[in-house]
């Protein structure tokens, strides 16, 4: 066990990376092994008032991102594909989060960014960078063997 503590941390971190709560960061915070540090400072520091994303610094969770990922797979619980588009851009959307979505039981939930997965849904954008979220082992398992091997990273924004 103390040789595993000192692997861990003994790790060094050879670049800088500064929190901010954009794609760019998490990226930059994925491509250094620090994906769950991003979350955290997301759940804490950004997204404080989303009484649905509290269970998330709570508990022990599984994290796999950033991926491309197929937003037809996304359960439409609560998502209103309707309505006028926003005057944002390509650049408001570059400068968002990730997208966080739970996998439970075989199926993929949008997590908290209904009004995001909406207007990409507008938009007609097919795939949008995400940070896919699981709390059990079965569904780890579940998610390694039907969807592990298909998804591409995104290193960069």
């Amino acid at each position: 066990m103390d040789s595993v503590k000192k692997i861990v941390y003994s790790k060094k971190i050879e670049k800088h990376v500064t929190y901010a709560p954009t794609l760019g960061s998490a990226i930059q915070y994925t491509n250094v092994g620090m994906l769950e540090e991003w979350i955290q400072c997301y759940l804490l520091l950004t997204r404080k008032a989303a009484p649905t994303l509290d269970a998330l610094t709570k508990d022990e969770y599984l994290y796999f991102g950033v991926v491309k990922f197929p937003l037809r797979l996304i359960q439409p619980n609560g998502v209103d594909s309707g309505g006028s588009l926003s005057n944002g851009t390509a650049e408001h959307l570059a400068d968002s989060p990730p997208m966080l979505v739970r996998y439970e039981e075989g199926k993929f939930h949008c997590i908290e960014q209904l009004d995001l997965l909406a207007e990409l849904k507008q938009r007609k954008v097919n795939t949008f960078p995400t940070i896919i979220v699981m709390k059990r082992n079965d569904d780890y398992k579940r998610f390694m063997k039907y969807y592990g091997t298909i998804f591409h990273y995104v290193d960069h924004v």
